[in-house]
């Protein structure tokens, strides 16, 4: 009897499963309603069951029975979403590996649009569009997603550098698996995992595509989300970007995209800080300091053209570690807010996430020398 060799699936998709008993099988059957008939074997499904204390390993193993084609792995302790999603990338058969987060789902289409650009692109790293999804069924238009308008074939980030300022998570990249570990890419623990991750693909893809539709919709104001969530754990968030720079030292020691990724980084701290449903305000103060720390170490030798108005007010702050000036601001701008009937939000965020935009920027290099300041 000749045995016929399995055939490698073109797509894996690992979903770390943790909490979310109440949306999980909306985010499977999004996924499983999608799979092409007639391309079964190209697509994998992988759910990890990150110890979830709710019915998530329950229903995942029902849902097994129903869906014989998903495999679950049921892991002994909690390991948080990294680790989880590392749990799943182990096991991954598909020459490409898309992580999708288990409160999310993916709109009609989606798969076979994926797999068909896969096929005609053969890209290290493919970029998908989203729409976030509030609660109250509202859907929105990231910031962020004008700047993957017009991305003709197959580019390098050298070629389209504004991709890098394209909302930064894993879920919104399909991605080549050998690549992954040519560039010895794994999710590290704790909160921002996706620092050190999603922006070394771009930086090292050589071929990178934009499929320019709807491909994932991202599910807003979840109990349990860590945008949503007041923690002492955003503080994560140093350790992540030390790890992006320890990362972008070895592999770029001339410095190249260092001063675009400080930018970003000082953007997204400041999301961070400005944000009441992130910090407690009584660690709001302690933030900011290892904000302007992580200035203070990271700050390009050749200075970085910072933004203008507001945002660069706030940079400036931050580089003179003027905690005070910067509580003056931010309350005076959320007066300023409630007095026009407005949501008084962080004026140099708008409440998006942190490369959510690009921002009107003046030429002005910030000085290197003592704090930082000019």
């Amino acid at each position: 009897m000749v045995t016929q060799p399995t055939p490698t699936p073109l797509l894996s998709i690992v979903v770390p499963v943790y909490g979310v008993e109440a949306y999980l099988r909306q985010c499977l059957d999004s996924i499983h309603a999608d799979l092409p008939g007639d391309e079964a074997t190209q697509v994998e499904v992988i759910a990890v069951d990150d110890a979830s204390p709710d019915r998530c390993g329950e229903l995942l193993r029902g849902y097994a029975t129903e869906r014989p084609g998903l495999r679950v792995l049921h892991l002994d302790r909690n390991v948080g979403l990294g680790p989880a999603r590392n749990a799943g990338l182990d096991v991954a058969t598909g020459r490409y590996v898309w992580f999708v987060d288990s409160d999310d789902r993916l709109p009609a289409g989606t798969i076979p649009a994926v797999l068909d650009r896969l096929r005609v692109d053969r890209p290290d790293v493919m970029m998908v569009d989203h729409l976030r999804v509030h609660e109250c069924g509202r859907e929105e238009v990231d910031a962020s997603s004008r700047l993957l308008r017009g991305t003709p074939g197959v580019v390098r980030l050298a070629d389209r550098p504004q991709l890098l300022r394209v909302q930064h998570t894993a879920w919104n990249k399909v991605v080549r698996r050998e690549f992954m570990a040519e560039l010895g890419l794994r999710f590290h623990p704790g909160w921002y995992e996706d620092i050190p991750f999603s922006h070394p693909l771009l930086i090292g893809a050589e071929r990178i595509s934009v499929l320019d539709r709807v491909c994932y919709l991202y599910r807003q104001g979840r109990q349990g989300a860590i945008t949503s969530t007041r923690s002492g754990r955003h503080f994560d968030s140093f350790e992540q970007y030390d790890r992006l720079f320890a990362w972008l030292r070895q592999r770029h020691p001339d410095g190249r995209w260092h001063a675009e990724l400080f930018d970003l980084m000082v953007n997204h701290f400041l999301v961070v800080v400005g944000n009441d449903d992130r910090l407690h305000p009584h660690l709001r103060r302690d933030f900011f300091r290892r904000v302007a720390a992580h200035y203070r170490r990271y700050l390009p030798s050749g200075g970085y053209p910072r933004p203008g108005g507001v945002s660069g007010l706030k940079h400036r702050l931050v580089g003179r570690d003027s905690y005070l000036a910067y509580a003056a601001l931010r309350r005076a701008h959320r007066l300023a807010g409630r007095l026009r009937g407005g949501t008084g939000g962080d004026p140099a965020t708008g409440g998006t996430d942190p490369a959510s935009g690009s921002p009107t920027r003046d030429r002005t290099l910030v000085s290197t020398h003592g704090n930082g300041s000019e």
